[in-house]
C-alpha cells in the first residue's frame, strides 16, 4: 500500500491533487450544501417550497428581472468602452508604451470595495446616488474584467488576414467588420462572461452607491442569509447559478459555432 502511494505521489497524475482538494473544498461542497439547503426546508425535509416561495413573491422576481437589466446595460457599455481601448492597446502605431496596458490592467489588482468608494467623491460633488451611480460605479469596476481579454486577443490576432483583408480593396470599416470583429470574437465573449456573471451577484456596490436605497438579486440574497434564512437564501442562489450556468453554455456554444464557421467572409 505504502508502495502504490510513493509511485503516486511520483508520478505525473499526483500534480493534480491539490487542484481536487482545493475544488472538493471551496467549490463542490459549498454548491452541494446549496443544492441541499434548497430543497430542503428549516426541519430538513425535502421540499419544493422556497422555489414557489420565489415565484409568488413578485418583489423578488422584479428584483430579479431588474437585476438582469443592470447586468446587460453593464456589459454593453464595457463593450462600447473597452473594445476601443482594448484596441488603441493592441495597436503599436497608436500606443508605443507598454505603460498604458500597465495603467488599464492596474485597478484588477485593487479590492472591489476600495474601487468602489469613487461615491465619495460623488458626495462631495452632490451627485446623486441612484441608478446612473450604479451603473457608472458597474462600468468602473467591471470594465479591465473586459479590456484585458479584448487586448490579449487582439494582441495575438494573426495580422495577415488584415494584410489579406486590405490587398483585397476592402476599406479601414470592411477590414475591421470582415477580419478583426470576427477574429475578436472570443475575447469579447470571456469579457462578457468576466462582466455579466459577477454584477448579478454583486451587492457592496448597490449598497454603497445608492445607500441601500437600489437593491440587486444578489442584496436579496445577503439579506436572506444574514436573517438565518438559510433555505431560501440557498434556493435564490441556486436560481442564479443556474442563470450564469445557462449564459456559460450559450456562450460556448457561440464559440463551437465561430470555429466551425470555415472563414471570415
Amino acid at each position: 500500500m505504502n508502495k502504490k502511494f510513493i509511485v503516486f505521489l511520483s508520478s505525473r497524475k499526483s500534480w493534480t491533487l491539490p487542484y481536487i482538494i482545493f475544488s472538493a473544498i471551496f467549490v463542490i461542497i459549498p454548491l452541494f450544501l446549496i443544492v441541499v439547503y434548497a430543497f430542503t426546508d428549516d426541519s430538513g425535509h425535502l421540499t419544493l417550497a422556497n422555489f414557489q416561495k420565489f415565484f409568488e413573491h413578485p418583489e423578488a422576481i422584479n428584483t430579479f428581472v431588474y437585476s438582469i437589466g443592470i447586468a446587460i446595460i453593464t456589459t454593453l457599455v464595457c463593450i462600447l468602452l473597452g473594445y476601443p481601448a482594448a484596441w488603441i492597446l493592441s495597436n503599436s502605431k497608436l500606443n508605443r508604451s507598454k505603460t498604458m496596458v500597465v495603467l488599464f490592467i492596474l485597478p484588477m489588482w485593487v479590492n472591489i470595495l476600495v474601487r468602489t468608494l469613487l461615491r465619495l467623491p460623488c458626495s462631495t460633488f452632490s451627485v446623486p446616488l441612484g441608478e446612473g451611480a450604479l451603473i457608472f460605479g458597474m462600468v468602473y469596476n467591471f470594465i479591465p474584467f473586459m479590456i484585458y481579454p479584448i487586448y490579449n486577443t487582439l494582441q495575438k490576432m494573426d495580422h495577415s488576414y488584415i494584410e489579406a483583408a486590405q490587398d483585397l480593396g476592402a476599406n479601414p470599416l470592411q477590414v475591421f467588420l470582415k477580419a478583426v470583429l470576427p477574429l475578436s470574437m472570443p475575447g469579447v465573449m470571456s469579457g462578457i462572461m468576466m462582466v455579466f456573471m459577477p454584477t448579478i451577484s454583486t451587492f457592496a456596490i448597490a449598497e454603497l452607491l445608492t445607500m441601500n436605497n437600489i437593491k440587486l438579486f444578489g442584496t436579496t440574497i445577503q439579506e436572506n442569509i444574514n436573517n438565518s434564512m438559510w433555505n431560501y437564501g440557498a434556493a435564490l442562489s441556486l436560481i442564479m447559478l443556474l442563470l450564469i450556468a445557462a449564459t456559460s453554455l450559450f456562450s460556448t456554444d457561440d464559440k463551437d459555432n465561430s470555429n466551425e464557421g470555415g472563414g471570415l467572409w
